[in-house]
């Protein structure tokens, strides 16, 4: 219920929080398409008209609910971006934030949130691929946030029993060979080595 002891503006912040809050909630449960402005209204006990008035739209008051925080820098070593790596996926596989699932749930379907994620991976590759010491870096990161999201949907949203039955230490234990053969160049290895070898003439 709203304190009419509080300034107006104060109020009108929280209302607004009340609203992007019960957003998170429904978008994260339902996804973009069968998420309606009602039962958000509902959850925050105010008027749906209101939660228009304050967002403009359903695609307006998703893109505010779905914004992402960005992700800290990356600093240290190989060993110490992959240990900052596989804790990330730890809490992605604990309890996703609500933004990050109603994006998630949304990206294959919603445009606006195919959009967010992508921009959102896009920069978390930025970060990963500048602490990795090698030429093609960019791929690499890109293979470890396709793996980082494949197994976050799988265990969040598909909810593979294998997944949901192993512990985040399994889990981080099985990838931590990958990720850390992904984010360093072992001695003697260079870019070229890393290429397919070209076919033997005929």
């Amino acid at each position: 219920m709203t304190d009419t002891r509080l300034p107006r503006a104060e109020r009108r912040r929280n209302t607004e929080q009340r609203i992007l809050d019960a957003a998170r909630a429904s978008f994260a449960e339902h996804g973009f398409e069968r998420a309606t402005i009602r039962a958000i209204a509902a959850a925050a006990q105010v008027d749906p008209a209101l939660v228009m008035q304050y967002f403009g739209s359903k695609q307006a008051l998703f893109k505010q609910a779905s914004r992402i925080t960005p992700s800290e820098s990356l600093d240290g070593g190989p060993e110490q971006v992959t240990e900052l790596l596989l804790s990330t996926l730890g809490l992605k596989i604990g309890e996703l934030p609500a933004a990050s699932l109603a994006m998630m749930r949304s990206m294959l379907t919603h445009p606006e949130a195919g959009e967010a994620a992508r921009a959102t991976l896009d920069r978390q590759i930025e970060q990963i691929s500048a602490a990795i010491p090698a030429e093609d870096a960019r791929v690499r990161a890109a293979l470890i946030m396709a793996t980082m999201v494949g197994v976050t949907i799988s265990h969040q949203l598909l909810g593979l029993d294998a997944l949901r039955d192993a512990s985040p230490e399994q889990i981080a234990s099985l990838l931590r060979p990958c990720f850390q053969t992904l984010t360093s160049i072992h001695p003697g290895q260079n870019h070229a080595d890393s290429q397919a070898p070209s076919p033997p003439d005929s």
